[in-house]
């Protein structure tokens, strides 16, 4: 089957489409191949263990509709992405070769089903296109306003300095209140950013695996991240403030 922007036309497809990463290479140079534990659900989900289904459903299902919202808010039609794509990996496992690990693969087939039904109704798609204004924007990583202006004593000095955590007591840090704030600071992000800081810093995925799953380069990624978290911080920093 050949690679291309294209979308496959169904989850089927997808699973068993062979992908590069951004840089060109396919996965069997991109260090990202079925491990031995990987292998081994394959062979248990080909022989129809429902045992090893429901432990992959319990291991992604969550993360795997976090990520369909980012793509379409409704939870109703996340869902709805979510078991299509479950559908796609029932249907495609005997065609899994292992050039990817079964996450990647997995995630892959949630992606495309997400930008499928995006598509459909008209929606924008995070990572559709590059150059992507999120990361080719000349947006800057602390607000001009922060520094002292040119006709200044000290021009470009801190006018106000950033927060110091440090000062701020654990059990507020750790708070209900404030886990809100960054979850509220995140939902408003720019989708590019608000997924990739999803996946690596609430989610814990490795740059790599981000990487083989949204087809964005190694630049594009730390860019996006960086400036996801600059605009949690500053989140972070108004909301304390109030607090104070």
């Amino acid at each position: 089957m050949s690679e291309g922007p294209d979308l496959p036309a169904s989850p089927v497809e997808v699973a068993t489409v062979r992908q590069s990463t951004p840089d060109g290479r396919t996965d069997e140079t991109a260090g990202n191949r079925a491990s031995t534990e990987d292998l081994h659900l394959v062979a248990m989900l080909r022989a129809g263990d429902e045992s090893a289904f429901v432990s992959l459903i319990e291991r992604y299902n969550n993360t795997m509709l976090r990520l369909a919202m980012i793509y379409i808010p409704e939870r109703a039609v996340a869902e709805e992405i979510v078991q299509e794509t479950w559908m796609g990996v029932l249907q495609g496992i005997k065609r899994f070769e292992g050039r990817s690990s079964l996450k990647t693969w997995i995630f892959r087939i949630l992606t495309n089903c997400a930008r499928t039904r995006a598509q459909r109704e008209g929606r924008s798609i995070p990572f559709s296109s590059l150059p992507d204004p999120e990361v080719s924007g000349d947006e800057p990583a602390v607000d001009p306003d922060r520094f002292l202006p040119a006709n200044a004593n000290k021009p470009g000095s801190w006018a106000s300095l950033p927060s110091n955590w440090s000062e701020i007591p654990e059990n507020r840090l750790l708070s209900q209140e404030t886990y809100a704030c960054i979850e509220m600071a995140i939902v408003k992000l720019p989708p590019n950013q608000r997924t990739v800081i999803t996946l690596h810093d609430i989610e814990g995925w490795s740059a790599e695996e981000i990487r083989n799953v949204l087809s964005v380069s190694e630049v594009n990624l730390r860019v996006l991240l960086h400036r996801a978290r600059s605009r949690v911080r500053r989140a972070l920093e108004q909301y304390f403030g109030e607090q104070e």
